[in-house]
């Protein structure tokens, strides 16, 4: 501070001017609650004039924004129930649905594939059976056994039992008789179906059970054939009485005989049986029982012909022949 005409330091320390707004030395101004400067002209100054605005806007704090409170629409109870889960079973419904369509496609196609191999498979032929070669004249020279009553074929009353023993026995086949043979309603499986009937039996039940037979050509079941090696012994298919023993001839000569018994159960018919070698007891009139009565053994006819059940076994297909005629056929015969 410079000394000035109006400056008077020891005179100021007791009385101050009014131009002065806080003197050094006033030490009660904080404590007291009002400011001593407001009876002064130059705080009525800051206090009415403009800079009084301009200090509240430089020394005033606005006070802090207040949140605006939430309508009571924008809220949701407590207990409203959420539309997330009804939102989240809906797409696990689709979801679902989905699945399903997709597998219920996938089954279709492979149906469809299915129908198209077999049509193939049909259209181009069956399939054949292999088989290893195995030993079987071991089998027709051991002892010789009984079958055990089983029914292979049947026609109205007639019930064809088993002719050869089933442990001997190769292969059971059907086909097409010449000379105005019934058909036969085999008994079991078929072995070779095609791949149609396979799908609709597995699907549909149906085509199982025992024996196994096979199909040998595209004819009817009017012949059926047991295979069995040559010498295997065969016993009578039906109860009955034999009514006919008359030579087996092929190409010329004679391959054992053929044996014609009338069933007890319909007269009317004849069973006939070919490709077997008379038993020398056997006589027209005598009565045989089925699967007990031994009417002979099986000839070897693979040295002048080539046997259709051979695709079906491990040898050439030798076997004995079983076919069903009306009772008239034998006596125009």
């Amino acid at each position: 501070m410079t000394h000035g005409p109006r400056h008077h330091p020891r005179e100021d320390e007791k009385q101050r001017q009014t131009h002065e707004l806080n003197p050094a030395r006033d030490l009660d101004f904080r404590r007291s609650g009002r400011s001593r400067h407001e009876n002064d002209g130059i705080a009525a100054f800051f206090t009415d004039g403009n800079l009084a605005l301009a200090s509240l806007d430089v020394w005033l704090e606005p006070p802090p924004p207040r949140l605006k409170e939430a309508d009571s629409f924008d809220t949701v109870r407590g207990d409203m129930p959420s539309s997330r889960p009804n939102r989240r079973r809906r797409v696990e419904r689709r979801e679902v649905r989905d699945a399903r369509r997709a597998r219920r496609f996938a089954l279709l196609a492979l149906l469809a594939i299915v129908l198209v191999i077999a049509l193939l498979l049909t259209a181009f032929g069956g399939s054949s059976r292999t088989f290893e070669p195995l030993a079987f004249a071991d089998a027709a020279a051991s002892a010789q056994t009984k079958p055990f009553p089983q029914v292979v074929a049947l026609h109205g009353a007639v019930r064809l039992q088993m002719p050869v023993a089933q442990r001997q026995s190769t292969a059971i086949g059907y086909h097409a008789a010449t000379d105005g043979a019934i058909a036969l309603t085999p008994v079991g499986h078929q072995g070779n179906e095609g791949v149609i009937q396979k799908v609709l039996h597995r699907f549909f039940g149906g085509g199982g059970g025992h024996p196994v037979w096979y199909q040998l050509d595209g004819g009817s079941t009017s012949a059926l054939d047991v295979g069995a090696a040559p010498g295997t012994s065969v016993y009578a298919p039906v109860d009955g009485t034999v009514v006919g023993i008359t030579p087996y001839v092929v190409a010329g000569h004679r391959f054992g005989s053929r044996i014609d018994i009338q069933p007890q159960s319909a007269p009317s018919l004849v069973v006939s049986l070919t490709q077997i070698r008379a038993d020398p007891s056997l006589q027209v009139g005598t009565n045989v029982v089925s699967a007990a009565s031994r009417i002979g053994v099986v000839v070897d006819l693979a040295r002048i012909e080539r046997q259709a059940l051979a695709r079906y076994t491990n040898d050439s297909g030798n076997h004995v022949s079983v076919e069903l005629r009306p009772a008239a056929t034998l006596v125009l015969n």
